[in-house]
Parts: structure tokens; sequence; C-alpha cells
């Protein structure tokens, strides 16, 4: 019952509405709220500030909320652990930042290999949202940068290193060259991503170490926003290498790459610090050990180019 009443009131927590949050419980709002005051019960605080509607949780009711999370979560990974016997059956949580979604299939399919009854669910958040999902325990996992604000509490797992090349169209002056210099893409017409995505931000430190300001007319907080205004003209961008896995080499588009300086970054797995793992979590690392994201793009690739 305590498992059962925690559930309703982080579900009460997230929709901040009585009624819609008995709807996704599927109990009637009474049941709700007798949930809510049996809790406050027990605890012997009060967890809602109550009014004629909800407006929010008491201070106790947001320290409650995070001890919640963590509870509801071990209580998963017991009955993922138990049934362990079967393999696993639950639910992998990852969030991936924008600049890993081309490798965040590799990780797939190690992990559905070794447990073909699992589901992975997959979202694309910032690099700070996955440390907030790490954090309140609705993320198993994370694939996000290492090195540039380095996330916190957490295990770190590097699977390979990103590097940056300059987009453009086929008849762009810059066409015909093998490597161009930081400096000189920054004067180009750009579209790159919003202020708000640690990608761009690192961009802004190259810039800045550089001397120079990054002016970018169009922004996007997606890479597909990014590509669909380098594929209509008009504009050029900077992107991670990886992307060339998803572009595909393809006449309308041309890459050069970013030098003076070759500036990379450490992209990897981030798993909460919590001992002992979640079985999902655990399972994950397990099957990234030892796995080698820049061999697996650079077969990818000549599989590509074979096919053509």
């Amino acid at each position: 019952m305590l498992v059962r009443h925690l559930s309703y009131f982080v579900t009460l927590a997230g929709e901040k509405h009585f009624a819609r949050a008995a709807a996704r419980c599927n109990i009637t709002q009474p049941t709700l709220s007798a949930a809510i005051r049996k809790l406050e019960q027990d605890l012997e605080v009060r967890l809602v500030v109550r009014g004629h509607r909800f407006t929010g949780l008491t201070a106790e009711g947001e320290k409650l909320l995070v001890w919640a999370r963590q509870i509801l979560r071990d209580y998963d990974s017991l009955r993922e652990d138990l049934g362990g016997g079967s393999g696993l059956t639950g639910t992998l949580r990852l969030g991936a930042i924008p600049a890993a979604m081309p490798s965040v299939a590799f990780l797939s399919a190690r992990f559905m290999a070794a447990h073909p009854a699992a589901r992975i669910a997959i979202q694309s958040l910032t690099s700070r949202a996955i440390q907030r999902g790490l954090d309140a325990f609705e993320l198993d996992g994370g694939l996000t940068y290492l090195e540039n604000e380095p996330p916190e509490h957490v295990r770190l797992l590097p699977l390979y290193r990103e590097r940056y090349v300059f987009v453009t169209g086929p008849d762009h002056p810059f066409a015909g060259r093998d490597r161009l210099g930081w400096a000189e893409a920054f004067t180009q017409t750009l579209c790159l991503l919003s202020e708000d995505m640690q990608n761009r931000r690192i961009l802004n430190k190259v810039a800045s170490g550089l001397g120079v300001t990054v002016d970018a007319p169009v922004v996007s907080n997606s890479f597909l926003g990014v590509c669909a205004h380098i594929r209509q003209g008009g504009w050029s961008s900077i992107v991670p290498h990886t992307f060339l896995h998803v572009l595909g080499a393809t006449p309308d588009l041309v890459s050069i790459d970013l030098v003076d300086p070759v500036h990379t970054q450490s992209v990897g797995l981030v798993l909460s610090d919590r001992d002992p793992p979640s079985p999902m979590a655990a399972a994950l690392l397990a099957c990234l050990r030892g796995a080698d994201f820049e061999r697996d793009f650079a077969r990818e690739n000549a599989r590509v180019d074979r096919g053509r």
C-alpha cells in the first residue's frame, strides 16, 4: 500500500492537478485524496498545499518527492531482479543529447542483442535535463558530453571523441576545400543549435578562444531543423562528424574538416552513481564495456560506401 500511495503522490506532483492525476492512476479523485491524506498521517507532516485546487507541495512534500522517486525506482529494480531468471523485460529509459543521436542505435543494438525481451525508450534531452533525469530516477542512463560541463554524481563510460565539420551546399565558395579554419567558418551565414544546447556552448567557447563571436541568424534546438536549412540552401552549419553517418554522402551536401584548432569532445554513457545500480543500468553498462563507437561509425560508413 505504501508503494501504491507513493506512486499516487509522484503522479500528483507531476500532473499538478488532482483530477488528471487520478485519471492517470485509474482511480477516483476521492481515492487519490484519501491516499495523500494517509501518507500525511503516517509521516505526520503536511505534503500538499491545499486550496480549491492543487497549488504545490510543501517543503516536506518536496523532500518526500525525491525519496518517493528513489523508493519507486528501487521497488521496480527489485521486481526486475527477482524476475531475472527469465531475462530483463522492463524498459530501459535513456536520455541522449541531440549531438549523440547518431550513435544511439549502436547502443540499442548491443543492449537488445543481450536482452531481447526488454524495451528501450529514448528521449532527446539537453545535458542538463539528463542530469536532472538521473538525479530524479527518471532515467536509467544518458549519452552526453563528459568533459565540457561534466555531469555530477555519475558513473562515466567514454565511448568516442566528437570532432567537427563544416557542412554546406556544393555551390558554396568553400565547397572544394578539404580543411577549413574555425575562424573562417564563423564568418559564414550559419544555422546552429540554440544556446540552451551544450553543443552550441562548445562552439561558443571555441570562438571565444579565437577572439571571435558566433553570429547565427537561424538557430534550432534540433539538428533536424539545422539539416533542413542546409539542404534548403543559403545556410551552412558546424556539426559533429558523427552526423555524416546520418546525412550520408549526398551530392547536395559538402563536409569540410575544421582545423586550427582540431577540437574534440568526449561523449559517453552516464549512469547514476547509486549503489547498487538498478538492473537496467547494470545491464546497460555491462553490454557497453569494450564498445568502440568510432570503429562502429567507420564500419557502417564503409558498408554504405560498398552499397553505392
